[in-house]
């Protein structure tokens, strides 16, 4: 097939979370012949139980989750017509878990935890495989770890987008027009051959980068809802469905907290300009959300976004009057710890910034830890707030529009703001309020903006 008709979907971990789930993505899947490349998440469950095995467990936690991962998978595979050869190949895989995980019992390492954390995708991927060929379909499982080259950085790894382009077309591009392709996301492998991962949310990257290597028409992303909304619904049951919406704005909501799209995926779609389109595999029929580079009319307010678990950091000191470097300094130590601010705002002797701890590690490790505030600590007055949540308003030429001020902080009495981002960019306007404000202020502000 020609390269410019190609569509690459890809389906989340509920789009597959078990035998009904992946039979509804197989209906999405085969409702389009366009469609030659499909990019699966682990079954949903699947990936927190690896995570947890990781951890280094006891004998007893290991076998539950190990139990776990069993009925989940062969929940999937005891309603097939033919189970016996893929059971075979499922418990291999669970073999070769328990194994990764006696050792990360002993000693645990960010590889190790990779490779384990990697059979998720694995097994959906053979799974999916089996149910398309029950259906009569000519498919082929791919193990992308032959063209998603990364570097080492276990846990958070970088591809390379030249390798991965070479290796697409010689390996991924000649079985496109014999089969329809089944392969992972979130998963790839470094120089040595050894497994590596793209960090929570990657699937979507791995489907983005694939579609940019293989110059897609359009990108699919599949989940649990009908797009992308004004807010998120859970929160406010009046959002509205955004059957448009630009790169920008929908980098901006990811970035912001909207759990739609992983804010990496964007990037090489926007490189290469490929539509994205968010629909829902349980009622594809729904329609969805388009991304694209430009569309008509954008409007002044887009959405909102929340994100919490935000810790806000205030340096104090009487040196940064009309003194030089001390911005440099305090930068600079932070990039020693490998600290990445989010938001800054400056007064005369004071700095204040953002650190978002959304994505600390699940053993609750602080991004602040003690030999960093020590070395703040030497340059200036520390402050540390915790428990914060930071609210973003997407939207369109925001800084230079009138009377967006009174529009937003006119309904925001009733609430303590701490910190106000206006201004660095034409698609945003944040600002930090008090964890337990945070569903409040979203309600209060989408009835003012969007209902």
């Amino acid at each position: 097939m020609s390269q410019s008709d190609l569509i690459v979907a890809k389906f989340g971990g509920t789009s597959v979370a078990d035998f009904d789930a992946m039979n509804r993505s197989a209906d999405v899947v085969l409702a389009d012949a366009s469609v030659r490349l499909v990019v699966l998440s682990a079954s949903a469950g699947i990936t927190n139980l690896l995570v947890a095995l990781a951890e280094g467990k006891q004998l007893e936690e290991r076998a539950y989750h190990l139990d776990e991962i069993r009925r989940i998978q062969y929940a999937i595979i005891d309603r097939l017509q033919q189970p016996d050869v893929i059971r075979e190949e499922i418990d291999r895989m669970i073999e070769n878990i328990a194994t990764l995980s006696e050792t990360s019992a002993l000693a645990t390492s960010t590889a190790l935890t990779d490779e384990l954390v990697s059979h998720g995708e694995l097994m959906s991927t053979l799974l999916f495989v089996e149910i398309l060929r029950e259906r009569k379909q000519a498919a082929e499982w791919f193990d992308v770890r032959k063209v998603m080259r990364t570097n080492d950085r276990f846990g958070r790894a970088e591809p390379d987008v030249a390798q991965l382009k070479e290796l697409a077309a010689s390996q991924l591009q000649p079985r496109l027009g014999e089969a329809l392709i089944i392969t992972q996301g979130f998963i790839g492998s470094e120089s040595k051959g050894r497994t590596t991962t793209l960090g929570r949310g990657g699937s979507d990257y791995t489907a983005a980068l694939l579609g940019e290597a293989l110059n897609a028409k359009r990108i699919d992303i599949w989940t649990d809802v009908p797009g992308i909304y004004t807010t998120d619904p859970r929160i406010v049951p009046a959002a509205k469905r955004i059957d448009e919406i630009t790169f920008e704005e929908a980098a901006e909501m990811a970035t912001f907290g909207a759990k739609v799209l992983h804010p990496a995926t964007i990037l090489p779609a926007v490189r290469s300009d490929i539509p994205v389109f968010v629909g829902s595999s349980k009622d594809p029929a729904a329609g969805g959300t388009m991304v694209r580079e430009n569309t008509a009319n954008p409007p002044l307010f887009r959405a909102l976004a929340l994100r919490r678990r935000q810790t806000l950091l205030t340096l104090h000191s009487l040196n940064m009057l009309h003194a030089r470097g001390f911005l440099a300094e305090v930068f600079n130590i932070l990039a020693r710890h490998n600290i990445s601010v989010d938001l800054i705002t400056t007064s005369e002797v004071s700095v204040a910034l953002t650190l978002d701890t959304t994505g600390s590690t699940s053993t609750g490790d602080s991004l602040l830890t003690q030999a960093l505030l020590t070395e703040l600590s030497s340059l200036c007055r520390v402050e540390v707030e915790e428990n914060l949540a930071l609210v973003a308003l997407i939207g369109n030429e925001l800084s230079t529009a009138c009377g967006v001020g009174k529009k937003v902080f006119g309904v925001m009495e009733q609430f303590n703001l701490r910190l106000i981002c206006y201004g660095a960019s034409i698609h945003n306007l944040c600002f930090l309020v008090p964890g337990d404000d945070a569903e409040q202020v979203i309600r209060t502000l989408h009835n003012s903006l969007f209902e």
